[in-house]
């Protein structure tokens, strides 16, 4: 194997002008680091990244334990870490525990997975990685899940209590609020809604934007037009108790996507035509919503770029160059409306 003495030997320069062209090409002349470059090539040298790891003490390597890669939102998250990481020569390894598998909807249980998730720091950290990503199923508490660790860690799409944890997610909140705001602006004022499991953040966060979206209109809050939901079938008989209404809503914001289209074939076998009739918005953003018929109108969840800032925080906190007084330790991004067919005027 070709060796770093042998290089300069070749370009007639010295090591540390074969150190600054691997590393750091600012400190030497274009002229100089393109000879050094041609003798690279030519040996075809490749550097020795375990040694290079042990001297600076970085492997550029990110470990990421995502709870189950089975969920819609993890694929894109992971996608947009990867993408970022790249860019900063940086490598992830990626960690399944597939909690779904494991504990059905029972996530809440963290005695029955800690020893899981222990195992794998472990063998994240033997394997030398600068830092954490990670990913929850959904947004929640997950204090005390993870052990102190000697690398920095980033929580995405879960958060804990702990003061000095960093957390992406997105605000649930102020989507909810704007879609209540975009279908008022087309003129409805009987909107009804279906919510998620109630003991979930995210239908909890939803529910707080669309009473307050509703408050700040005038609009007096209707239980009636609040059913709860179970984030799968339930879409279907809530839409039904809800069209069934003597005075039924003009406007429904199913909490999410798969709800919503419940919703559809409810008002499908009822006769109500979308958007004629009833306008409809959903949430997530799923492939579905684009299936449905009429296509649905919805809110996108910023995936891809909850990825890419979970890990240029991670890369920023293992460079040592993160604001430890940021006020912001729980990070909310914004969600993007999509508009599509299913909400017209109310007249």
């Amino acid at each position: 194997m070709t060796t770093i003495k042998e290089i300069a030997k070749l370009a007639n320069v010295s090591t540390a002008t074969v150190s600054y062209t691997l590393n750091d090409p600012s400190k030497i002349s274009e002229e100089t680091r393109n000879k050094v470059l041609q003798v690279i090539n030519r040996v075809n040298y490749k550097p020795n990244s375990i040694a290079k790891s042990l001297k600076v003490k970085k492997t550029n390597t990110i470990g990421i334990i995502t709870e189950d890669i089975a969920t819609f939102i993890a694929p894109e998250i992971i996608n947009g870490i990867d993408e970022y990481a790249e860019q900063k020569k940086y490598h992830i390894l990626l960690n399944n525990i597939r909690l779904h598998k494991r504990l059905g909807i029972h996530f809440d249980d963290t005695v029955k997975y800690s020893r899981i998730i222990s195992e794998i720091t472990s063998v994240l950290l033997s394997k030398q990685v600068d830092g954490f990503i990670y990913l929850g199923v959904y947004c929640r508490d997950v204090t005390g899940l993870i052990d102190k660790i000697p690398v920095p860690i980033v929580y995405t799409y879960c958060f804990t209590q702990n003061e000095n944890d960093v957390s992406i997610g997105y605000d649930d909140e102020l989507a909810a609020y704007e879609i209540v705001q975009y279908l008022v602006s087309k003129g409805h004022r009987k909107i009804g809604v279906i919510t998620g499991l109630m003991d979930s953040v995210h239908a909890q966060d939803r529910l707080k934007g669309y009473q307050r979206a509703l408050y700040e209109h005038n609009i007096l809050f209707n239980p009636q037009y609040m059913v709860i939901g179970d984030w799968n079938e339930r879409g279907y008989t809530a839409g039904k108790e809800l069209l069934t209404l003597p005075d039924r809503p003009t406007a429904i914001f199913a909490m999410n996507d798969i709800m919503a289209g419940g919703v559809i074939d409810a008002a499908n076998e009822i006769g109500i035509k979308i958007p004629g009739e009833l306008s409809l918005v959903g949430f997530d953003n799923r492939e579905c919503s684009t299936a449905y018929t009429p296509r649905l109108t919805t809110m996108a969840i910023p995936l891809n770029e909850m990825g890419q800032l979970s890990a240029e925080t991670l890369i920023t906190m293992i460079n040592g160059d993160y604001d430890e007084s940021h006020p912001k330790r729980i990070i909310k991004l914004p969600c993007k409306l999509v508009e599509r067919n299913s909400v017209s005027r109310n007249n």
